[in-house]
């Protein structure tokens, strides 16, 4: 079983627990995830069967999409609502206020990571530090946020719809628009829609791939590994080529420079490649050994 596996993930499970139930599920030892979520967070999760495992570094750098709750007035240690509340202050502004104060919010930014966070500092996550009450330097990291709107309120929080880079923390953008406008603010609930091409709408519950794995299906659920590549030419190797190919070799192939799906001429595909000076060589290999 290989491919690529959509999941909406569901509250109050970490990323690593979305693996470790669908191990279970699917009876497969090999599965990874990228861009993890928060325990909180729901939504996209992409994660990776089988052979499809290697690609999971590159779906790391995917720009992300995000609804999230901003909740104005209260300050937690971990910049959302499932932390402990650390100040409280009123707040007395409006939606036009937000709105304007969003504009600093746009483009290339520096962000300094939360200290609840996966970040290692000398070999130890962030969090573990920050649980027992320690605090550690961060330095600033740049993020880009494509687009920060506001999409309505509810029940006294503001929705915020989020395009954002990699490695952007979005409870950090609620903390620092609290702190912008004087009043304090945390995230209090966050989904992401989308990361890279993936979106939400075609991601399963976990509940959902247990049915089809009752029904010994499961493998139709499963995306091609191929898709994260979509976006890439491709090419077409020979028998010759593809034993070259398979035994780690380069080959000559008479197409522009460039990064491309290789494929077999049974239509299996086998790499991503790298094409220069007319030499194919390996980037990294999908088929099976």
């Amino acid at each position: 079983m290989n491919g690529i596996l959509l999941i909406d993930k569901e509250p109050d499970w970490t990323s690593n627990d979305v693996v470790a139930k669908l191990k279970g599920i699917l009876h497969q030892r090999r599965i990874g995830h990228s861009g993890t979520l928060d325990p909180m967070a729901t939504g996209l999760l992409i994660v990776f069967v089988g052979r499809a495992t290697r690609a999971v570094e590159f779906a790391e750098g995917h720009d992300k999409r995000y609804l999230a709750s901003l909740r104005l007035g209260i300050d937690t240690d971990t910049q959302d609502t499932s932390g402990t509340v650390l100040e409280r202050r009123p707040v007395s502004v409006t939606r036009d206020e937000l709105e304007a104060a969003l504009n600093n919010f746009k483009g290339e930014l520096e962000q300094i990571p939360p200290m609840y966070s996966a970040i290692k500092h000398k070999g130890r996550p962030l969090y573990e530090i920050a649980r027992k009450g320690g605090q550690v330097e961060r330095k600033a990291r740049k993020i880009t946020v494509y687009d920060i709107s506001v999409t309505g309120e509810q029940e006294g929080d503001y929705l915020l719809d989020i395009r954002c880079s990699k490695g952007t923390y979005v409870r950090t953008l609620c903390h620092d628009l609290g702190q912008a406008l004087g009043c304090g603010g945390c995230m209090s609930s966050l989904r992401r829609m989308e990361a890279g091409q993936f979106k939400v709408e075609n991601a399963y519950k976990l509940c959902r791939v247990q049915e089809y794995a009752d029904m010994d299906r499961a493998e139709e659920l499963l995306l091609p590994v191929d898709t994260l590549f979509q976006q890439l030419g491709s090419c077409t190797v020979n028998a010759d080529q593809e034993k070259r190919l398979r035994c780690g070799n380069e080959v000559v192939m008479d197409i522009a420079a460039g990064d491309y799906r290789v494929y077999s001429t049974g239509g299996e595909f086998l790499m991503l490649g790298h094409v220069e000076n007319g030499i194919l060589k390996t980037i990294k290999s999908f088929f099976e050994v």
